[in-house]
């Protein structure tokens, strides 16, 4: 379309406006009426005879200025003073106004001072109507003056016969030049190329100057009020003003939903048929020059014209501050038609021109309107890039502007305007440049501020898939703007524009390096790309054939009603954590790609769809006061069974993917760095996890570089598997089948681990031939309860039975390395009944196994690698204990063993070694203590006491009798591992012996001065207590280790020969303190005489309860052998009384006899 064209333009003018060729601008004469005889089409018509050919052309007919002195003269444009040729310079009506406006050298020259003239700065210099009206006259002369065309046959001979189209073009019409216009970017003629640029700067002057454009749009000019200036008003020359109020009109409506007025169909097509036409030079777009004259010497000075160049430097200028309001109203209107139509584009045509083609991005079967849409385009060659095909770098360098300017306005998105309308008006009012207002609707969108309805939503979405700031943050203005400072200095090892630099922002979320604004223009831009795996470029490239194999994906630029763009990535990564036994997996580059995102998805749960759009109730009602960093997921697992099931089912899956891959937590990650550095790089080098990783931080969980976050972070792990044996990936693997078949129907993780260990026990003890649970199960299972002893809240039924107990006595304890437990059970008397049997079934477990004492083991780590490096589990604290007095041992871990030997003494029941060795004795000697004994709560050592007597009166089996006497040589050197002394005797022991208890090694100094003291001993259980120690040390030497060390030089030399148990190496010092011939050592001779005077007083308080008591106490009395000599003569005494009883009786019987037999004798 140019002055009466009809073929599209396909190329661009070149250059300013420069003279004419002398050729073509020859001299010549004007004749009344009519065209310059021999002249050319440089010379201009009478006035008169322009009015009466505009007449015909449209209405209503201009009117005719004032008659200069003489009618102006067809003449040429030359220079040349010798020219007596017509001169718009010596006309009266433009005489004043181009010597005023127009330099010197110019007047000869009519089209220059017909640029001069046009081009007027208004208001700064007005020209007048009558110089308006003769311009107009003379430039419808130029185009209606059939001359033009041979003057342009002549010049434009050989592209003409190169140019096809217009070589057909039938003569006398104008046609010609009107195809020359349109096909100016490919004319090479010098010649040519000038004088068609010069007539495209006299046609784009005034749209009633290009060819059917008045036809067109006639009515629209009409119903639109776009009326032009009439002539004899100012500029009349200069009818831009008509073209831009079309445009605006063309652009509202497609920014309304229901427009009030339409533009006609035809009107639209010459609308931006005239955009397009005048795409490669910006002062043929009238309205823009005049606006942009200022900003343009502002901004573009040194941008030569031609090829859109100052287009595109005005509109990268388009936001300064400086930038004038009426300059970038008219830029952002370009912008508007170039985003319905990409040719109004010149620069950006013409680079994508052959891709386009090659990639069939404008197929003729489509709709043009559809076709021409810049977001079409930019789709359509977007797809082909991220496919991997070749798309030329001029035109991906223009996509990349064009994208960016997008992102810039959300005004050239009619989708945003009539999607987000509201929004933009209640949130977002006032931010329009930058790209402000497409992430201030980001935010409204992530639920920062306010909602937003779905279609503004999908607006956005689509928006976002158009600009593809995925592929390079620079899109982003804003973004980009924020976070230069973090991507210089945290990824300047990327290349600028590559995509990984989101990817490397990502990774640097909520660290020292990231600043807030960046932070949250990052987080907005994400959530979007989040919800399109197609937007992560990276991933599609990796993924893509993946996704099409498993996901039945389409096209970059197609969607699927089937999988929707949000589902593709649940599947690929429900794909990317299956083992080969379950067939199709992704790809190795995929499956990195899939575990990336997943990391970055970690750091924020609106980074998840899936999770916001399923958890949005619960979030709301459970976690509305977690707003730190990655606390609304861990809310949300805390509160696992109480969220609805959509939500429920989405966080187990996540918590099961993390179990198996812990590095997806990429918060946890970052905080335990330290710690995987140091303990399990090598884990964390795997490209495979396999919960590897997580196993090694909860084992190292209380090394001394852990950090708090970190601790915090494995713990929170640990109690969140404790919901579903499901979130232990690798208790999962190894005891599923195991789960399945022994334990259906349990889902808790605890529960599943107290019904497998309970089957192992019973499989164990019943001596099973073959295990129920499998080996694998049973490995595993081990380190899972090693696990669960390091934390209270690990045991859940043991941490709500003792809530309110941890709450009164260990309120500041801390929860890690078992200190909760180890509270507990130090004010064990104090907890509620509840709290306290299942304290003491904890303690039965640990005592049963030992390594499950998680503070035994802890304490005592070296020790047992010391000491018991190849012990049996079980057999762990035994070992200990026989260890316990070495001279190595470590004084913690001494302390830790006599903590648990004081717990094994009050109850038998958490003595595994003396329950199967007493297994006959205690129901034999002690049943009337365990008729009266509770479950779940200890016997205080009754039993133990009870066997204890029996040990001194040597009843008990040998097995029995080795295991009470091990713990009555214990107890004799710590009174605190004698729980009935120490409960019955702790008023005398603070009174009579606190100097003896105070001393930080107890060696059984506490226990002699009961003894020394025991005239002093009111309480009578406490005196019993004190004299059945007494009666036990004569059993042996070695419960009385005061005695022992002090006779133990005398034992080596007199009783050595002697097997010490059952009082015979007490008896061999007895009989040597009685014999004059041996001299014992004074402290033992002491110490004996002393335990003599004992011996007796106790006899005499203490009187036999039965005949075996009373045997026991002769036989141990120093007067041993009066007693037995008077019982002796009794028993002799006794027997001779009897015998003389016995024969009298036997006479007496006889005679009775005899008489009776005499009597019956005679009845008979």
């Amino acid at each position: 379309m140019a002055a009466c064209g009809r073929v599209p333009a396909r190329s661009r003018v070149r250059g300013p406006f420069l003279a004419l060729l002398l050729v073509a601008l020859g001299p010549g004469r004007a004749q009344p009426g009519g065209a310059a005889a021999g002249g050319f089409a440089g010379q201009a018509q009478p006035p008169q005879q322009a009015a009466i050919q505009q007449q015909r052309q449209q209405q209503p007919p201009p009117q005719a200025p004032p008659q200069p002195g003489r009618g102006p003269r067809l003449g040429g444009g030359a220079s040349s003073s010798s020219s007596g040729g017509w001169k718009l310079a010596e006309e009266p009506a433009c005489r004043e106004d181009v010597s005023r406006v127009c330099p010197k050298h110019a007047w000869a020259n009519n089209l220059a001072v017909l640029e001069c003239l046009q081009d007027v700065r208004e208001p700064d210099n007005e020209i007048s109507s009558d110089c308006n009206h003769l311009l107009w006259n003379y430039k419808l002369n130029l185009t209606a003056d059939p001359k033009f065309e041979t003057v342009a046959r002549e010049v434009c001979k050989t592209t003409i016969s190169e140019i096809k189209e217009c070589a057909d073009e039938p003569m006398g019409k104008g046609y010609l030049v009107s195809c020359l216009v349109d096909h100016r970017g490919n004319i090479t003629e010098y010649q040519c190329h000038q004088y068609i640029t010069k007539m495209t700067a006299v046609i784009f002057s005034d749209y009633r100057l290009i060819c059917g454009f008045m036809d067109d749009c006639r009515n629209d000019i009409n119903l639109l009020k776009c009326g032009s200036v009439r002539p004899g008003e100012k500029d009349a020359h200069s009818q831009g003003e008509v073209v831009a109020c079309l445009e605006k009109g063309l652009v509202k409506e497609a920014e309304e939903r229901e427009p009030r007025i339409r533009v006609s169909d035809i009107c639209k097509k010459a609308i931006l048929r005239v955009a397009e036409l005048s795409s490669d030079d910006f002062h043929l777009d009238r309205h823009l020059y005049f606006a942009c004259r200022d900003d343009r010497e502002r901004f573009c000075e040194n941008t030569q014209a031609g090829e859109g160049r100052v287009y595109k430097c005005l509109f990268n200028h388009k936001f300064e501050e400086s930038m004038s309001e009426k300059c970038r109203d008219a830029l952002t209107t370009r912008q508007k038609l170039i985003a319905q139509d990409y040719k109004v584009s010149y620069s950006l045509a013409k680079s994508c021109k052959s891709d386009l083609k090659k990639y069939r991005c404008n197929v003729e079967n489509l709709p043009r309107s559809r076709e021409a849409r810049l977001s079409y385009l930019l789709m359509c060659l977007e797809s082909a890039v991220h496919r991997g095909r070749q798309v030329s770098s001029e035109c991906q360098g223009e996509m990349l502007d064009y994208r960016r300017m997008l992102m810039e306005d959300f005004s050239l998105s009619p989708e945003i305007i009539l999607g987000c309308r509201t929004e933009i008006e209640h949130h977002c009012s006032g931010l329009h440049r930058k790209g402000r207002t497409l992430h201030c609707l980001m935010k409204v969108v992530r639920g920062e501020k306010g909602s937003l309805g779905v279609n503004c939503q999908q607006s956005l979405q689509t928006l976002i898939q158009e600009a593809d700031p995925g592929a390079d943050y620079r899109i982003d203005r804003a973004l980009n703007e924020a976070c230069e400072s973090v991507i210089q200095t945290a990824c300047k090892h990327i290349r600028a524009g590559d995509p990984m630099i989101l990817s490397c922002l990502m990774e640097h979320l909520y660290t020292e390096k990231m600043v807030e604004d960046c932070e949250h223009r990052l987080l907005e831009l994400q959530y979007f790309i989040s919800r399109d795996w197609k937007l992560d470029p990276v991933l599609y490239r990796k993924c893509q054939g993946d996704a099409s194999r498993l996901c039945h994906t389409r096209g970059w630029n197609e969607t699927s009603e089937m999988i929707p763009p949000g589902a593709v990535f649940s599947c690929l990564y429900r794909h990317a954590y299956r083992t080969e036994e379950q067939g199709r997996r992704l790809s190795r580059e995929c499956r990195a790609e899939v575990q990336r995102i997943l990391h970055q998805r970690a750091l924020d749960v609106k980074l998840d769809p899936a999770l916001q759009d399923k958890c949005m109730i619960d979030l709301g009602k459970w976690c509305s006061e977690k707003t730190e960093t990655g606390q609304e997921l861990e809310c949300l697992q805390d509160h696992l069974d109480d969220l609805v099931a959509e939500c429920r089912d989405i966080v187990g899956n996540l918590t099961e993917l993390e179990s198996e891959d812990i590095q997806i937590e990429a918060l946890l990650m970052r905080a335990c760095e330290p710690i995987i550095q140091t303990f399990c790089h090598e884990m964390a080098d795997n490209q495979i996890d396999s919960g590897d990783l997580m196993e090694c931080l909860i084992q190292n969980k209380h090394q001394k570089e852990m950090n708090e976050k970190c601790a915090i972070g494995v713990t929170h792990f640990q109690l969140v598997q404790m919901k579903d044996f499901r979130f232990s990936y690798k208790f999962k693997m190894a005891c599923k089948e195991d789960v399945l078949k022994l334990c259906p129907n349990i889902k808790k993780k605890v529960d599943v681990v107290i019904c497998l260990s309970t089957t192992v026990r019973n499989d164990t003890l019943q001596d099973a031939k073959e295990h129920r649970v499998s080996v694998k199960c049973r490995k595993q299972l081990r380190v899972e309860e090693l696990e669960m002893t390091e934390d209270i809240r690990l045991e859940p039924d043991l941490y709500e039975a003792c809530k309110s107990d941890i709450k009164n006595y260990c309120q500041n304890v801390p929860y890690g390395n078992a200190q909760i437990i180890e509270c507990l059970k130090e004010n064990k008397k104090q907890l509620n009944t509840r709290c306290h049997q299942k304290v003491f079934k904890l303690q039965e477990t640990e005592m049963m196994d030992p390594e499950l004492d998680y503070t035994l083991m802890r304490v005592c780590k070296q020790m047992i690698k010391r000491f018991c490096p190849e012990a049996d589990a079980k057999n762990m604290l035994q070992c200990l204990k026989q260890n316990k007095n070495s001279e190595v041992m470590d004084p913690k871990c001494k302390q830790m063993i006599t903590k648990r030997q004081i717990t094994q003494n009050t109850d038998y029941r958490l003595n595994p070694v003396l329950r199967k060795a007493c297994k006959a004795d205690i129901p034999k000697f002690c049943q009337s203590i365990l008729s009266k004994a509770k479950d779940d709560s200890e016997l205080e050592g009754q039993v133990i006491s009870c066997l204890k007597l029996k040990y001194a009166d040597l009843r008990l089996s040998p097995d029995c009798e080795d295991q009470i006497r091990v713990i009555i040589e214990e107890s004799a050197l710590d009174y605190r591992l004698d729980p009935q002394l120490q409960m019955h005797c702790s008023d005398e022991i603070s009174s009579l012996c606190a100097e003896e208890a105070a001393a930080q090694e107890q060696t059984g100094q506490v226990e002699e001065c009961l003894k020394v003291n025991l005239l002093k001993i009111k309480a009578d259980m406490c005196k019993k207590e004190v004299l059945n120690m007494l009666k036990e040390s004569k059993a042996d030497i070695f419960v009385d280790p005061v005695l022992h060390t002090a006779c133990a030089l005398d034992i080596k030399h007199h009783c050595a020969a002697i097997p010490p148990g059952r009082g015979r190496q007490m008896s061999c010092l007895m009989e040597a303190l009685e014999d004059k011939r041996v001299r014992l050592q004074p402290e033992c001779k002491k110490r004996l005489n002393d335990r003599i005077e004992m011996w007796s007083y106790a006899a005499k308080v203490a009187p036999a309860e039965g005949f075996s008591d009373l045997a026991m106490q002769v036989m141990t009395s120093p007067s041993k052998n009066y007693i037995l000599s008077v019982i002796s003569v009794g028993i002799c005494v006794l027997f001779l009384i009897g015998l003389m009883c016995g024969r009298i009786t036997k006479r007496v019987t006889r005679e009775l006899k005899d008489r009776l037999t005499k009597t019956g004798a005679f009845w008979e």
